[in-house]
Formats: C-alpha cells, structure tokens, sequence
C-alpha cells in the first residue's frame, strides 16, 4: 500500500528517514511529503498550498492511500479525507487531532515576523520529550523550519460528511487510549467521536517516535494498512 506520511510543525519530510525504510521491508510504498512552506523555501505558503499539496500525493498514489499525519498535520490527514473520501484507504493519526470546521490550523504558540519558529524544548516538557535524549533534541531543533503564519493561522474548511466513513486509526504516543477515551466522552474530539471506524492504538513513546521509536511506528503503522 502507498503509505503518505506528514509531518507536524517544523519538521521537513526528512523526519520520516528512519521510518521509511521499515515501511518499505514490510512491502509498503511510503511517499514522506515535504510541504509548503515547511522545505521548500516558500515563506509565502498557506494552508490551501499544504492541503493541495496533500490531494497531489493522494491522486497520484497507486490504490487508495493511507494518509499518515502527524501532530498538527492530522488536520492535514482529515481535509485529504474530506476532500477524497472515496480515494482515501485510512486516516492514521499520530499524536494529535483534527480541527473543526472554521477553526484555525495550528494557532498554538506566537508567530514573529510571520512564521512561527519553533518555540524551544520548555515547551514540551514531560512525556511529550521524556524519550529524547539531548542529542536528539538538539537536531530536532536545528533542523525546525519557521512554519508561514499563513499555514499556522489557515481556517479549516470541512464539507463532505463522507469523511466519516474513513476508517481511522489514532495513536496515542505520549498520552493513553484511556487518556483519549475520556477526551471522546467528554466531548473533546468532536470530529474523531462522528468517525463510524476508529480504532485506538497505544505506542511507547513521547510526541515524536518517527524519532524515538520508527521500527516500532512501523509496525503499528503497517498492522492498520494490513488490516485495511
């Protein structure tokens, strides 16, 4: 199966380098995107340039993709899922959630001078990093690109209800699928609750295991695609 992996904020489609090769021994055809304004040098990039680059991947796919989105880029996974429901396999989503409809992409920490640079390790202190050795952390942080405001601050537009018959498949990495299950019931996720197959899946790891944990994501990732 073509496996599409995105990325979440800062990170370039480099991030899935240890992945790639795992998902490729296990007979998958993984296509890491690198998207506006996150590589390709383009400060200018919107949201609606992201989400055009994402439907590219898809129709260009061979079958019906999997679309991977990570962190923030779940949203970017959702709208693919929206706007092909009928040529998208499964929705997998690592680490995060959907907007809404209306709501902004990733307005979560301040923008300067129109990007929003990666706002440093403090931030994500705890389980989110726990995994991370300094090494690590100092890549990572070399290597984050300053997301355009213009992505950062897009509205979500959602419109076919079909993307609720997309199978979906939610990782939960530094936080469990109890933790997620009481967000359900407690109304949090209001776009996952209306999704008609959704499977939760625990992984051992902090916010970034294409990092920590890529063999491991692997398998998972490839465990949803067998079953689809």
């Amino acid at each position: 199966m073509d496996i599409l992996l995105i990325a979440g904020l800062w990170l370039h489609g480099s991030a899935w380098d240890e992945v790639a090769p795992e998902l490729e021994a296990l007979g998958h055809r993984p296509v890491p995107l690198t998207l506006p304004g996150q590589g390709d040098g383009s400060a200018s990039a919107t949201l609606d340039d992201q989400v055009a680059a994402v439907l590219a991947a898809v129709d260009s796919a061979s079958g019906k993709p999997m679309v991977v989105g990570h962190s923030a880029a779940a949203t970017l996974a959702w709208l693919a899922a929206d706007a092909r429901p009928e040529q998208v396999a499964k929705v997998a989503m690592i680490g995060g959630w959907p907007s809404g409809d209306g709501e902004p992409y990733a307005d979560f920490f301040e923008t300067k001078d129109g990007v929003l640079p990666f706002p440093g390790w403090g931030e994500f202190e705890g389980p989110d990093s726990a995994d991370l050795d300094e090494e690590a952390k100092r890549n990572i942080a070399s290597a984050a690109i300053p997301v355009p405001e213009g992505v950062t601050k897009g509205v979500v537009r959602l419109a076919d209800e079909r993307r609720f018959d997309v199978p979906v498949v939610f990782v939960c990495p530094e936080f469990t699928r109890a933790q997620a299950q009481e967000w359900f019931a407690t109304g949090k996720l209001p776009e996952l609750s209306q999704a008609k197959h959704l499977e939760l899946v625990d992984i051992d790891s902090g916010h970034w295991p294409m990092f920590s944990k890529p063999a491991e994501l692997a398998q998972l990732l490839d465990a949803a695609a067998v079953e689809e």
